[in-house]
């Protein structure tokens, strides 16, 4: 008599199998959909928020294909390369925006802007990253009362400030500053609800109109229309003002997402490149969502952009230098 003897071999069960292909579909789905939710332009709630993301989700969907890669799971890896893909189309906008053709032999103008965080003391360190941009103007979004107390300090090579009121809040009292070297000449306040700063700086390309913003942050940490009023707002001052314009300041959005698009089309304003991330500081930069921008107008071009030195903010300084865009 014989005995028939069933050999599995030494895979899994077919459940077992399709346990772990649900696995890879899931570790797959949520980059894909911050991928399809950029790139589609959409600007309800949801998809603007995981539009937020791409930056982030790259480097793991890498490694996720070069995992699928290393076992040999060819279909699955192609599959995370393919969304890999996807993410670098709706990273690229914002990445690699347009920066205008420099007039030639042009003066530069360089800016530095800041988020220094309500609830920062560490001084020294605004201080030193300052002093290092070495800038002709400089932005402060978030001025806490410990370096407030001290800003003649801070900023001794900028005698010339523009200073918001103290505002009260959960998160902590904060000012809005722009300080320049060369002369300011305030931008009158508006009662529009939006926190901003502003001031007709001369420099070395002439009068720019220069406003520093913080928009309050995205649904569902804040109301849903917070932010597109604001920009709204901003929207109205600038088309009070004349001539070349730089709006300064944290966004709460990166700039191909739905403000970005509304700062675009409605204030007529280019951003400056947002890679590396801005914020949160503790990760590597790389990883890092940039929410703090510098916009301007198109009779202006950018010759530069880079991090500032850390602040002891959460979120990342940003330099840039300008010049007369070619006419």
């Amino acid at each position: 008599m014989t005995t028939r003897v069933q050999h599995q071999g030494k895979g899994a069960s077919p459940a077992g199998r399709r346990l772990v292909r649900l696995g890879a579909l899931a570790l797959m789905a949520a980059p894909l959909a911050i991928a399809v939710s950029a790139l589609s332009g959409f600007g309800h709630r949801g998809p603007d928020l995981l539009a937020q993301f791409v930056a982030p989700a790259l480097p793991p969907t890498l490694g996720l294909a070069a995992a699928f890669l290393l076992v040999r799971r060819l279909r699955w890896a192609a599959g995370a390369a393919a969304v890999v893909g996807l993410l670098l189309l709706a990273a690229w906008p914002q990445w690699f925006p347009p920066t205008g053709e420099a007039a030639p032999d042009g003066p530069r103008l360089r800016l530095y802007s800041a988020n220094l965080w309500a609830r920062n003391e560490d001084t020294a360190a605004i201080a030193a990253s300052i002093r290092e941009a070495d800038a002709d103007i400089v932005v402060l979004i978030e001025l806490g009362d410990a370096p407030a107390a001290r800003l003649d300090a801070l900023l001794a090579d900028y005698p010339h400030r523009v200073v918001t009121p103290r505002i009260d809040r959960a998160s902590g009292a904060a000012r809005s500053v722009i300080a320049s070297r060369r002369p300011l000449t305030a931008i009158p306040d508006r009662p529009d609800g939006l926190h901003a700063v502003g001031a007709v700086a001369r420099t070395p390309l002439g009068p720019v109109n220069v406003v520093g913003v913080h928009l309050t942050r995205p649904w569902p940490f804040q109301e849903q229309w917070g932010q597109i009023s604001q920009t709204m707002a901003l929207t109205d001052i600038r088309r009070s003002l004349d001539g070349p314009v730089v709006v300064a300041g944290d966004f709460n959005s990166v700039s191909s997402a739905r403000i970005g698009r509304q700062m675009k089309s409605d204030v007529g304003l280019l951003p400056a490149p947002g890679f590396p991330g801005t914020w949160p500081a503790g990760l590597p930069s790389p990883l890092g969502v940039t929410i703090d921008h510098v916009w301007r107008s198109p009779d202006l071009a950018l010759t530069g952009r880079r991090l500032g030195r850390p602040t002891g903010s959460d979120h990342r300084p940003v330099v840039v230098e300008l010049t007369r865009a070619r006419p």
